[in-house]
């Protein structure tokens, strides 16, 4: 015997609801379905049909990876630039774009699968310089519910295709002031979101690293480094001092500018070790500071 989970149950009748009833007891496939979802998108005047519409697509965008893609991800990226005063509805689109270029998921059984069609995706959607310009846009929202989506999809897109992504955000006025913006803030879970992006983007690009260090990266880096416990921090504390080595790596105009900029004296708090209370003790270091402290006598060495 067959058993629908009260899950499935559920979405599937909230998707008949946006849908509308059928006296065809036929259930559609998925692509179907998806069809007459992005109709209703398209073709929709009320605000809450359209936004019922994305919540739908959002909810299939995981399973039926390759239909959303096809059909909704340019009606999506429409729904990004027309109906952007709308929180919710934005929050929505984002996620499901999310959904369709990620390359790593888990699927329902909680398992890790991999999916060429993230890539494949990814490559649509930087086809057209306007779409990440849109996100970039969409990022100065300080809305939490706009701004995590926003950020997250470019880390994405950043992952997927960085070259493409770097050429992308160089064209775009303003673009990396947009994204150093990302590293004031105060929830963390964005900053260091921001930090993974900029990592990404400044990879073996001279250019891009040269406006990243001019907009005070290393400053503000080095404060959040600071503010999490200097060696003692954890990952993010990591994340910041590869971003610092990535900024410096094989570029001499930004050492020169390091040096110039007197931050050679904000490294040594990183390496004043707390020695142990009990004479006699050994030291004991965790893997993540051991980490930090190697992470950061490149710096040094640079």
């Amino acid at each position: 015997v067959c058993h629908v989970s009260p899950k499935m149950d559920f979405l599937s009748k909230g998707i008949s609801a946006v849908l509308g009833g059928s006296g065809d007891t036929a259930q559609p496939t998925g692509a179907e379905t998806i069809e007459r979802l992005c109709d209703r998108l398209q073709s929709a005047t009320r605000l809450d049909d359209r936004r019922d519409a994305v919540r739908a697509l959002r909810s299939l965008s995981k399973k039926f990876k390759l239909e959303v893609g096809t059909q909704a991800m340019d009606l999506l990226v429409g729904v990004l630039d027309r109906d952007k005063a709308d929180i919710e509805m934005t929050e929505l689109a984002l996620e499901t774009l999310a959904n369709i270029v990620v390359v790593q998921d888990t699927n329902e059984d909680g398992e890790r699968v991999e999916s060429d069609l993230g890539i494949q995706f990814t490559e649509i959607l930087l086809k057209r310089q306007e779409t990440i310009a849109l996100l970039l846009s969409i990022v100065e929202d300080y809305d939490f519910h706009v701004r995590w989506p926003a950020v997250k999809l470019l880390h994405i897109l950043g992952n997927n295709k960085s070259t493409h992504m770097q050429e992308l955000v160089l064209s775009s006025p303003m673009g990396i002031s947009r994204l150093m913006d990302l590293l004031s803030d105060s929830r963390e879970i964005i900053r260091n979101e921001g930090v993974l992006v900029l990592l990404v983007l400044t990879r073996n690009n001279a250019q891009i690293q040269k406006i990243v260090a001019f907009e005070n990266a290393f400053e503000r880096l080095l404060d959040i480094v600071t503010e999490e416990g200097l060696s003692d921090g954890g990952i993010v504390v990591e994340d910041c001092i590869l971003l610092i080595q990535s900024l410096l790596k094989s570029n001499n105009l930004n050492q020169n500018f390091f040096r110039e900029a007197s931050l050679i004296p904000r490294l040594v708090p990183f390496f004043e070790l707390k020695l142990p209370a009990k004479p006699g003790t050994a030291l004991s270091w965790d893997s993540q500071k051991i980490n930090n402290i190697l992470q950061m006598l490149k710096v040094w060495w640079n």
